[in-house]
Order: C-alpha cells, then sequence, then structure tokens
C-alpha cells in the first residue's frame, strides 16, 4: 500500500518545496551578506534595522496594515454572516436572482472600480483614510464571503434552527446562539480569506492612500526597494518580504483545520 501511494507522496513532496522555495531563498537573501545592502559583510540583521527605520517606522506601516486587516475581516464576517443567513435560510420573491448578481460582481475586475470608488471615497471624506480603504477592501470580499456562508448554512439541517424556534428563540437569537457556532469553518474560512486579502493588497491602497504615515506595509516595502539613482536594495526588501509572509503562515498553520473543514462542508452539502 505504501508504494501503491508513493507516486502521491513524491507529488505532494515536490510541490511542497516548489511552493516553500520562495520563502525560504527570501529568508536566505534577508540575513546574507549582500553589496549594496545594510548587510555588506557576515550573517546578520541589518536588513531589517534598514525596514525596522524606514520613514515612518515599521512598527507604523505594521499598525497600519493590522487596523485595516482587522476592520476587514469584522465587516466582511458581519455583512456575509447575516447575509449568507438570509439566502440560506429564507424564501423570498427573487431570492436566487440576487445571490446571482452578488456572485456576477466576481466577474468585475476590481481595478476598473477603483478610480469611481476613490471619487465616492473622497464625496464622503473618507478618501486617504483606512477605514475608506478597509470599506473598499470588504465590498470585494463580499461575493465569495457570502457564497461561503451560505452554502456554510445550508450545510445545517432545518430541523435545528426550526427546533429552536419551537423552544421560543427568535430568527436572530437562533442565528446567535444556535447557527453561528455550527458554522465556524466557515466563519474561520471566509475571515482568513479576508484577512489574507487585506494584508497582501497593494492595487487598492496605492489608489486610495496618498498620506506616507498611512500606507500599508506592502506599499511602503515597495516604496523601500527603490533607493538612490534607481539602484534597488535587495536587502531589505527581502527582509520586508519576510515580515509580510509570517503572520500569513501563522495563521493558516493554527487555522488550516478549520479552514479544511469549511470548504469540505460545502462540498458535503453539493
Amino acid at each position: 500500500m505504501r508504494f501503491v501511494r508513493m507516486p502521491q507522496y513524491v507529488l505532494t513532496g515536490a510541490l511542497a518545496l516548489l511552493f516553500l522555495f520562495p520563502l525560504v531563498w527570501a529568508s536566505y537573501a534577508s540575513v546574507s551578506p549582500q553589496p549594496g545592502t545594510a548587510q555588506t559583510s557576515g550573517w546578520g540583521f541589518g536588513n531589517y534595522e534598514t525596514l525596522a527605520d524606514y520613514q515612518a517606522g515599521i512598527g507604523q506601516y505594521l499598525l497600519n496594515s493590522t487596523l485595516v486587516s482587522a476592520m476587514t475581516v469584522l465587516f466582511t464576517l458581519g455583512v456575509a454572516t447575516f447575509g449568507g443567513y438570509a439566502f440560506a435560510m429564507f424564501r423570498f420573491p427573487g431570492r436566487n436572482a440576487l445571490f446571482l448578481v452578488t456572485l456576477a460582481i466576481l466577474m468585475v475586475p476590481y481595478a476598473t472600480l477603483l478610480i469611481p470608488l476613490y471619487v465616492l471615497l473622497n464625496e464622503l471624506g473618507l478618501q486617504n483614510s483606512l477605514f475608506g480603504l478597509a470599506l473598499v477592501l470588504t465590498m470585494f470580499q463580499l461575493p465569495f464571503a457570502v457564497f461561503m456562508m451560505r452554502i456554510s448554512f445550508e450545510a445545517i439541517p432545518r430541523d435545528l434552527k426550526e427546533s429552536a424556534e419551537v423552544d421560543g428563540c427568535g430568527s436572530f437569537r437562533a442565528l446567535t446562539h444556535i447557527l453561528i457556532p455550527a458554522v465556524k469553518p466557515g466563519l474561520i474560512t471566509v475571515g482568513l480569506f479576508a484577512f489574507l486579502a487585506a494584508w497582501n493588497d497593494f492595487i487598492t491602497p496605492l489608489v486610495l492612500i496618498s498620506d506616507s504615515e498611512k500606507l500599508p506595509l506592502p506599499l511602503a516595502v515597495a516604496n523601500m526597494r527603490q533607493q538612490v539613482m534607481g539602484i534597488v536594495d535587495y536587502g531589505a526588501t527581502e527582509a520586508g518580504v519576510v515580515v509580510l509572509a509570517l503572520p500569513c503562515i501563522v495563521l493558516f498553520l493554527a487555522l488550516q483545520r478549520h479552514y479544511v473543514r469549511g470548504f469540505m462542508s460545502g462540498a458535503l452539502k453539493g
């Protein structure tokens, strides 16, 4: 049996090495000596010191990215939970048509929406603000998030909701006390996707944020890599890549079990 599965082990191991190689190479380059960087000789953390001291400081940029990502996750979970609950548990005219319209947003390249959104946020006084940036990132996440939460709620037997209502729970109380704990894997999957999208997004803050002290970390790293006379500081850039990747890796490894269960719930429902 072990020999039968050997090709699978070889293939999965090769894919793991393929995907891990860029991160391992970036980690190696960030501490190895390179000409034209802060770490010109020996091994050390000179490139990380350059990153830490860049303009407003890495602490400020990390705070900006954390705030934007946290708001995006909270807004996405809030709207997607109620939206998915409504689509899954209630029957109303035009339900499927409205759901298809929601999913159709995925077919629109989000870069084409940034200029109209820039004008709208400027009218609302939210342009160049982390709150406005989080709202835009939430909008881009909602189609997938609502879809994910709908199939998560549909995977729950309707008898569970009806039993709660017979016992005196209203729709809202049944949602908060009975159904939400049952769809925790779906919530974690949606939250993880929203975090990764907000944490790593580059184009949206590039268009909407003009204050250098409000930049998220990806933009700060991109700005830092261009030094005097067009010389690229590869060491500091690789250090920025490592700092950007670490929270994503830690969260994914910590939530992997729930993440897989969230997708499996929809697959089993289908």
